[in-house]
């Protein structure tokens, strides 16, 4: 017995110990890798869908602001001499309002230049006494005209083409949305666009007012739609791939094009409903969500999956 108790069961109970340690050892630092790995199962097919009828509304929602109209040089269009000059740098003015009375040589009569419509008048060029003779400037006009100026990303310019002549505008903080009219689009020398339209004359705005700028570009229901990865083109013509289901090269078809919402995009001529075609063009990554695994004890690797 004291043999029992001095050596064996003592080295029984190491036995036990360095078999637990060992396996939580295992557990830890070295997993089954047929349970911690993952193989990656992301598909490098090429999608392919269904050509389908639905509806596409072209919309679009451009934040701008405010903006007072610019101010113009005006030019007189008599010959004669200034008798009197009624108005002062900075006046408000309204249309029709007297600012100068010239004498005008031949035929020799008095006439009062008027103001062309309501604004600020600056820079004031003539003097009682003064000779004037036309198409000398007189004065500049900053007028009560306001509008709304949006910024829109160049690569919406093409959905712009047809854009209509007037858009719906919400002011933040202001009165209910109203319309605006002479939309059209400008690009700047360093590749800016935006969009601005005429803000009507008895609308009360401020200049620096955020707002925005809602413009309807079209709408078809019931049409053949597709979405625009996979189109290559999209501004009223494109390319796409014709996946017949029989392992062969898709053919590529020429396809004309109308309304555009910047996801699907509506096909007039050059498919058929039910035909499949390739959801990607050839070369664009199709985003796939990525799959993690395990690839060492506290390493994580993701893969895209992406198929090109």
């Amino acid at each position: 017995m004291i043999v029992w108790r001095r050596w064996i069961f003592p080295l029984l109970l190491v036995l036990v110990f360095g078999a637990c340690a060992a396996a939580l050892v295992k557990i830890a630092f070295f997993p089954d890798r047929s349970e911690a790995m993952v193989t990656p199962g992301a598909s490098l097919s090429e999608p392919v869908i269904a050509v389908e009828r639905g509806s596409v509304v072209n919309a679009l929602s451009l934040p701008g602001n405010v903006a007072r109209d610019d101010a113009f040089a005006v030019r007189t269009e008599l010959n004669g001499t200034v008798l009197a000059v009624h108005v002062a740098d900075g006046t408000t003015v309204k249309a029709g309002q007297k600012l100068f009375t010239v004498r005008q040589d031949d035929p020799r009569k008095d006439i009062d230049v008027t103001a062309p419509e309501a604004g600020e008048i600056s820079a004031i060029a003539l003097v009682k006494g003064q000779m004037t003779s036309a198409g000398t400037e007189i004065y500049t006009l900053t007028p009560n005209r306001y509008h709304l100026l949006a910024t829109v990303q160049p690569v919406e310019l093409y959905r712009l083409v047809n854009a209509p002549a007037e858009a719906s505008v919400s002011i933040t903080g202001g009165p209910a949305p109203f319309t605006c009219t002479g939309v059209r689009v400008q690009v700047s020398a360093e590749g800016t666009a935006s969009v601005r339209c005429a803000v009507p004359a008895d609308q009360v705005v401020f200049a620096g007012l955020p707002a925005t700028m809602d413009l309807a570009l079209g709408q078809v229901d019931d049409a053949l739609v597709i979405p625009v990865t996979a189109v290559q083109g999209g501004a009223g013509s494109g390319n796409v791939w014709v996946d017949e289901g029989d392992g062969a090269e898709p053919e590529e078809r020429a396809v004309t094009l109308g309304v555009n919402d910047g996801t699907m995009v509506e096909v007039v001529e050059g498919l058929e409903e039910g035909e499949s075609i390739r959801q990607f063009v050839p070369g664009f990554v199709a985003p796939v969500e990525e799959v993690c695994y395990e690839v060492e004890p506290g390493v994580e690797q993701c893969d895209s999956g992406a198929s090109w």
